[in-house]
């Protein structure tokens, strides 16, 4: 995984639209990406066979399959952040996307500065601990090792996105406490997310969904505790026996 702006960050590029690929591609390039355009799920398929990304830039409206074919073929072998670039703009839209498996969702037309904004970021969230990271976070059966960024139920490691791992870290970091939605979203996905609730609903389920289904036990599933109107915290289970 290369490190986020660094020159030669590879991202694989989806889009049918030549019109619009060709552009925000160059501009990438000249950003310092190296970014393999494609126009189709077939094509896109065979270039992840090929070579896996750093990044994968994704629209949906493909000719040959719905985008979220790729999304789903990709988090059933790996974690690559996926970011889909659609003109579909309903909440539905957006939350589907998610729930399938990307990682973040920006609706055509956009800025320039604002994709790339979103790439730095989920490159960042995907690379290596930072300097100086290490130690680990435990609550019942689940720990962290934030050295390995690693999430393991019962020792046996759970397979997370970048945004999975660092939602749960920061409900980890912080048992028993109640951390509001804006405070998630804005140390998770950045603070122009601070009113996109939805990203959180559909991600929380995801976490639960991951954390359930490595514990044969069943505590894993009730871990964390929904605070109507306020956020999430993770049931301390040292203090609440």
């Amino acid at each position: 995984m290369e490190a986020p702006n660094s020159p030669g960050a590879h991202l694989l590029f989806v889009e049918d639209d030549v019109a619009t690929r060709e552009p925000i591609a160059a501009n990438l390039g000249a950003h310092g990406y190296r970014v393999a355009e494609v126009g189709s799920a077939g094509e896109a398929t065979r270039a992840w066979e090929a070579r896996r990304p750093d990044l994968i830039l994704l629209d949906l409206g493909l000719p040959d399959r719905d985008g979220l074919t790729i999304v789903r073929r990709v988090r059933r072998e790996a974690t690559t952040p996926i970011l889909v670039l659609s003109a579909r703009g309903e909440e539905r839209d957006r939350v589907t996307a998610l729930e399938q498996g990307a990682d973040d969702y920006l609706t055509k037309p956009f800025g320039l500065a604002e994709l790339r904004a979103r790439i730095a970021a989920l490159l960042r969230r995907a690379g290596g601990p930072a300097a100086g990271s290490s130690g680990q976070l435990s609550v019942g059966a689940v720990s962290l090792d934030i050295a390995r960024r690693e999430v393991h139920v019962n020792g046996q490691l759970v397979e997370l996105t970048p945004r999975e791992y660092e939602l749960l870290k920061v409900l980890l970091s912080r048992p028993g406490t109640v951390v509001t939605r804006g405070r998630l979203l804005r140390a998770v996905w950045g603070t122009g997310y601070s009113e996109e609730s939805h990203y959180l609903h559909v991600y929380i389920s995801r976490l639960r969904r991951k954390l359930a289904e490595a514990d044969r036990s069943g505590a894993v599933a009730d871990l964390f505790v929904a605070e109507p109107g306020v956020g999430y915290r993770v049931r301390d289970t040292a203090g609440e026996g």
